[in-house]
């Protein structure tokens, strides 16, 4: 089985550069990469076609124009040209461990979605990466936070239980891999999020309410969260209420989705 590797971005080329060199470092490749970008400037565009040249699979730029936080028609948009059968995504601040493709493509199955965690790299580490442009971080280094998520073991992964749970709890936008088939059928993302928050979350219970279950992953997939200021969070409450909704309704599928980019 293949994949495709989608990555979200807004205006922070330094981060998505170092994205783009964990990519580079994958023991195995997804079949082609897709850049979901929510409207960045210039900058973002010069990287992508310099890093195009660096790619032996296609690495591909869907954009539209900076109307605010529209982060779920970029996805919609992105997504829907994916060529691959598994779609994984994260985002575009993220350094990935050299296995991550692999290790999502192995911990797949029919019948579910699989949710992964992250490591978080504090201020002066994310700098220091930053202004050396370097990838070269591990569950050992200095200035990490939940660094429990950096430790990657097939043993102990093999150890955890890893049933399958009809639940959205703990899903990440930047750590999250599903059947596209799937994705189709609940509609994709709702666009009806605008503003930060909870749209992963939402996606996951409607995949959930269509019989999706999740596997969580542990001490797989792994990847480094670069730390950054907090976006505006004003939407959020009145984002997670959709979500609540949902639980008690079972709707799967969303009206202004994927059908409408």
């Amino acid at each position: 089985m293949t994949a495709t590797l989608i990555i979200s971005t807004y205006n922070w080329p330094e981060a998505l550069e170092l994205c783009l060199l964990s990519v580079l470092n994958q023991s195995k490749m997804p079949l082609e990469v897709i850049i979901a970008d929510d409207g960045s400037k210039l900058e973002t565009k010069l990287l992508i076609e310099k890093y195009e040249k660096k790619f032996t699979v296609p690495l591909n730029h869907v954009w539209h124009e900076d109307k605010g936080f529209r982060k779920c028609i970029i996805l919609n948009k992105a997504i829907s040209e994916a060529k691959s059968d598994y779609i994984i995504q994260i985002d575009g601040d993220v350094i990935l461990h050299k296995d991550f493709i692999k290790d999502h493509l192995s911990f797949s199955k029919k019948g579910t979605y699989v949710r992964g965690n992250r490591c978080m790299i504090g201020k002066i580490k994310t700098k220091k990466l930053i202004d050396s442009k370097t990838i070269l971080i591990s569950y050992l280094s200095n200035n990490l936070k939940f660094r429990e998520h950096g430790f990657r073991s097939v043993f102990l992964n093999r150890l955890k239980n890893s049933q399958e749970k009809p639940i959205s709890d703990g899903v990440f936008g930047s750590n999250i891999s599903f059947y596209k088939n799937d994705f189709i059928a609940i509609n994709g993302y709702n666009n009806d999020f605008q503003g930060w928050g909870a749209e992963d979350k939402e996606l996951a219970q409607r995949l959930v309410n269509y019989g999706v279950n999740q596997r969580k992953m542990k001490f797989l997939g792994i990847q480094f969260h670069l730390h950054h200021q907090l976006a505006d969070r004003k939407n959020h409450d009145v984002q997670v209420n959709v979500i609540y909704n949902l639980l008690k309704t079972k709707q799967y599928f969303c009206q202004n989705g994927l059908n409408q980019v």
